[in-house]
């Protein structure tokens, strides 16, 4: 009889043992342009969620009493709006339990809806067209400043610190690059500046002489390009071909990367370039240049912008899932407008509407090639 009772007892540990070492897999999702002219901010992006995820994983994580074991669903939209709603379907259907991304206005807007009536959240650290939130969806998350702060800094810039009176619009006709041009020229005028030309291309194009030579003869002291650098760069070198070396080039977080120098192959009208991305700087993100270190080991030559804010949307996703103690969508995501998280890139809190509480924004420059913060 005792041989009998201590065999049970020994099996009813075994069985414990077993079920606190349980694993559930918990997906994420992950959705930026992974192929195509933009691929290596897309590449940047998932290198950021990929590095959160395998850093969660070593923390033993345990949500409702099972250790948990997180794998990154990564998916491509290729910067298209219907690619990107395909590819945010795919994602509900695969039922992961959150997603980061994406990272165009143009696919995040549309993708928001998708992910609001499957009821999975969804945070983004690189799209940054106000219209993103008007709907308030509760599902809808931001961890940068929107185009409001971008277009309006920049604006700021070239009348207070620049002292510039004309300025020529350009933009790419996306959803991102009219926002950040509409509240740039906005603001412009309201501090004065006159606009002397407004010209549209596509995010295609390469070709820009013909827009270029019509704004040239305007004699702007400035440009404004509301785009990415596939454009940018090419643009940059028809600037200098054209003589306009003296143009001031503004444009938002699109073009601050360092791919807009290597585009703009060695054209001294790099040197024009003043941009501005939300966030801090790197080197004044609270872990942001020993997090570098770590992200150039395992990604040499692949930063670009965004990636330490799909890092900070991973955690900040999983932050609430261990708050609620479920990975259940339904039941964590109420917990995302209670986030107060350390991250990387700075404590990350949502206002009502899933804006970020307090963004900050960086201005930069090019000084020898290399993209070097103002403020």
């Amino acid at each position: 009889m005792q041989l009998k009772l201590s065999v049970a007892v020994a099996l009813a540990a075994v069985a414990s043992m077993a079920a606190a070492q349980e694993v559930q897999v918990v997906k994420i999702g992950h959705v930026a342009p992974m192929s195509g002219a933009q691929a290596h901010y897309g590449k940047d992006n998932a290198n950021g969620a990929a590095m959160a995820v395998e850093d969660l994983n070593t923390q033993n994580i345990v949500i409702g009493g099972k250790k948990i074991k997180f794998e990154l669903q990564a998916e491509d939209d290729a910067a298209d709006p219907k690619q990107g709603t395909a590819a945010a379907q795919k994602l509900c259907d695969s039922k992961v339990a959150g997603v980061v991304g994406h990272l165009n206005s143009g696919t995040t807007i549309p993708a928001s809806k998708v992910y609001n009536d499957c009821g999975i959240p969804h945070i983004t650290g690189a799209a940054t067209n106000p219209n993103l939130t008007k709907p308030g969806y509760k599902t809808t998350y931001r961890i940068i400043a929107n185009d409001n702060a971008l277009g309006a800094g920049l604006a700021f810039y070239a009348t207070d610190a620049l002292k510039l009176k004309k300025v020529a619009m350009i933009d790419d006709r996306t959803a991102y690059g009219q926002g950040v041009a509409e509240v740039f020229k906005r603001t412009a005028l309201a501090k004065g500046m006159t606009v002397v030309d407004e010209q549209f291309t596509t995010d295609k194009a390469t070709d820009f002489m013909a827009i270029l030579t019509a704004i040239k003869a305007k004699g702007p002291d400035a440009i404004f390009f509301g785009g990415m650098d596939p454009q940018a760069g090419p643009m940059l070198r028809q600037l200098e071909q054209l003589g306009m070396s003296k143009v001031k080039y503004f444009g938002g977080d699109g073009i601050c990367t360092s791919e807009v120098a290597k585009l703009a192959a060695g054209a001294k009208t790099l040197e024009n370039v003043v941009c501005a991305e939300g966030g801090a700087s790197l080197q004044k993100m609270p872990g942001g240049e020993a997090w570098k270190k770590r992200y150039d080991a395992k990604f040499p030559g692949q930063f670009q912008v965004y990636s330490p804010y799909t890092y900070d949307a991973t955690f900040v996703l999983v932050d609430a899932m261990k708050r609620a103690n479920s990975t259940d969508p339904k039941v964590y995501t109420a917990k995302l407008l209670e986030t107060n998280f350390k991250g990387v890139t700075g404590t990350i809190a949502f206002e009502p509407n899933g804006e970020l509480k307090n963004p900050s924004m960086t201005l930069s420059v090019y000084k020898d090639g290399k993209k070097t913060p103002l403020n």
